[in-house]
């Protein structure tokens, strides 16, 4: 399959940082290859696997507030992109995050995503 366009890239972006928003396990899931690989800062070493991907989320979203991630950017690099968001989490502030995605085809082979709290 043919890398994304640049518009392309933005769509997925924005669909699957809504699935992110809705907390939707199955659908943010659908995203990722089989074999995904998923890095964050509550992840030492990272997750292999969607399932075992769905069952992190599953207990993340059970244990954060309601979250609204806000596309901001996004850079096609080969393979894939790196996309830059905003989280609002409500009275407990808001967040930017990072987020290095390498594509197999239109599923999420890797993710590593990095996160700061911003200033009240």
């Amino acid at each position: 399959m043919n890398a994304m366009t640049p518009d392309e890239i933005d769509a997925f972006n924005a669909e699957w940082l809504q699935a992110w928003t809705a907390k939707d396990v199955p659908r943010l899931a659908a995203f990722y290859a089989e074999d995904c690989v998923y890095k964050d800062a509550q992840t030492v070493g990272g997750l292999a696997g969607r399932a075992a991907l769905s069952a992190y989320l599953t207990g993340l979203f059970a244990a954060t507030p309601p979250m609204t991630y806000a596309p901001d950017e996004t850079w096609p690099i080969p393979g894939g992109f790196c996309g830059r968001w905003y989280c609002d989490l409500g009275a407990a502030g808001q967040l930017r995050g990072f987020d290095l995605v390498i594509l197999r085809g239109r599923e999420i082979a890797l993710n590593e995503v990095y996160i700061h709290q911003l200033p009240a």
